[in-house]
C-alpha cells in the first residue's frame, strides 16, 4: 500500500489478491506502467482493442490498473478515476481524448512573451472545471520580459480570480513555490502550447535534465513538440508529474460550463437584467449591455464569452446527436438479433 502511495494512490485499499499499478506512459506497442517499486512494459488485454471500445474508457496516463500475473503482465482493468481531464479529439466525430487521469492540480503553462494568449486561458480553464482538478497558471520566461510588460500581464489576468504564479522556469528558487501542489502523494499534469516551458519546468522540479527541450521561434515564441508523448515522472518529494505534448488545438468536449472558464463576473451581470431570459441585446434594462457601453465590462473579452458559449453549445448539440445515434443502433441491433433467433432458434 505504500508503495502506491508514493505513486498517487489515494484508496483505502486495493483489490484483493490483485497487482495494482499506474500507467506512466503510453506507446504504440504497449504501455509503462509503475507498480510504486518498479517500472515495466504491460499490454492491454483484448477488450481494449475492439473498436466498439470508447477511447475514454481504454487506459490512459495516470491510470490506475489491475494487471495479470502474466509475464509479461497484461492490463485487465482500469479501476475508477477520482478525477479525468479530458477533451474533444480532433475531427468531425465526437471523441473524448484523456489528457491525464487521477491529478489534483492541472498547471496551465503559459509564456510571457509572444505565446500569451488570454483567450487561450479561458479555454483551458473551461476544460479543466469539472474534470475534478484545480487550475493554476503558471506564466513562464520572467527573465524575458521588462516590468511594464509584466504589469499589463498581470492586470489582463487579475479578473480570472485563478491561483496564479509567475516564473523563470530555469530558476529552481523561482518555480518553489509550485511545492505546494507537489507534496508527497500529489499528482499534477503540465498543459501548454510548444515552447511555453513545459518540459523546462519539469527539468528544473526535477532537478536533472530529462525532458528534452528546444529553442522557440522568435516571431511567434512557438516551439516545436519536444515531448512527444504523455509521460508522468515521480519527483523527488514524493509527487508525480505529467508532462504532455503541446497542443495544437483545445477543442471542447460538450460538457463544459462556460461560465467556469472564468467568466463568473458576466454570469453575475446577466442576472441583474431586468428580463430573466435577456439576450443582451436591445432589451431595456440589460446590465450586460449597460456594462459594455460604460467600460465596466470589456469588449473584447465580451466577444470571447460569446465565442466560447456558441462553440460549447455546437459540441454539446454534436454530442446530443451522437449519443442518440448511439442508442438507436443498439436498439436496432437488439431488434435484428431477436429476429434472427426467432427465424432460426438461439445457436
Amino acid at each position: 500500500m505504500e508503495s502506491l502511495r508514493r505513486i498517487g494512490w489515494r484508496g483505502d485499499a486495493v483489490p484483493v489478491e490483485s497487482r495494482v499499478g499506474r500507467v506512466i506512459a503510453q506507446h504504440r506497442n504497449g504501455y509503462l506502467v509503475h507498480d510504486g517499486t518498479e517500472e515495466f512494459r504491460a499490454q492491454p488485454a483484448p477488450k481494449f482493442l475492439k473498436r466498439t471500445v470508447a477511447s475514454e474508457d481504454r487506459p490512459a496516463v495516470g491510470d490506475f490498473v489491475v494487471l495479470s500475473q502474466a509475464n509479461p503482465p497484461v492490463i485487465d482493468s482500469v479501476l475508477p478515476r477520482r478525477s479525468t481531464l479530458a477533451r474533444a479529439a480532433a475531427g468531425e466525430r465526437h471523441t473524448r481524448q484523456i489528457i491525464a487521469s487521477n491529478v489534483d492540480t492541472v498547471f496551465v503553462v503559459m509564456g510571457l512573451d509572444g505565446d500569451f494568449n488570454l483567450r487561450r486561458v479561458d479555454r483551458y480553464l473551461a476544460l479543466i472545471e469539472g474534470s475534478g482538478a484545480r487550475a493554476v497558471i503558471v506564466l513562464t520566461k520572467r527573465d524575458k520580459i521588462d516590468a511594464e510588460t509584466l504589469a499589463m500581464r498581470e492586470s489582463e489576468l487579475s479578473g480570472l480570480k485563478v491561483e496564479t504564479h509567475i516564473v523563470n522556469a530555469k530558476d529552481s528558487a523561482s518555480v518553489e513555490t509550485l511545492r505546494a501542489h507537489l507534496q508527497l502523494g500529489d499528482t499534477a499534469v503540465l498543459v501548454g502550447s510548444s515552447g511555453a516551458g513545459k518540459s523546462t519546468l519539469t527539468n528544473t522540479l526535477l532537478g536533472v535534465e530529462r525532458q528534452s527541450t528546444n529553442t522557440v521561434r522568435e516571431h511567434d515564441s512557438r516551439g516545436r513538440h519536444t515531448t512527444t508523448h504523455r509521460a508522468l515522472i515521480q519527483l523527488p518529494g514524493g509527487a508525480c508529474l505529467i508532462d504532455t505534448p503541446g497542443m495544437r488545438e483545445i477543442k471542447l468536449t460538450g460538457d463544459e460550463d462556460v461560465t467556469a472558464a472564468g467568466f463568473a463576473d458576466i454570469e453575475a451581470l446577466a442576472l441583474q437584467c431586468r428580463f430573466g431570459d435577456c439576450a443582451h441585446g436591445n432589451e431595456p434594462g440589460c446590465a450586460v449591455r449597460a456594462a459594455l457601453e460604460s467600460g465596466a465590462l470589456d469588449a473584447e473579452r465580451w466577444h470571447s464569452f460569446l465565442k466560447l458559449r456558441d462553440e460549447l453549445s455546437a459540441a454539446s448539440d454534436l454530442l446530443e446527436t451522437q449519443l442518440k445515434r448511439k442508442a438507436h443502433a443498439r436498439v436496432a441491433n437488439k431488434s435484428l438479433g431477436q429476429r434472427l433467433r426467432d427465424k432460426y432458434g438461439r445457436r
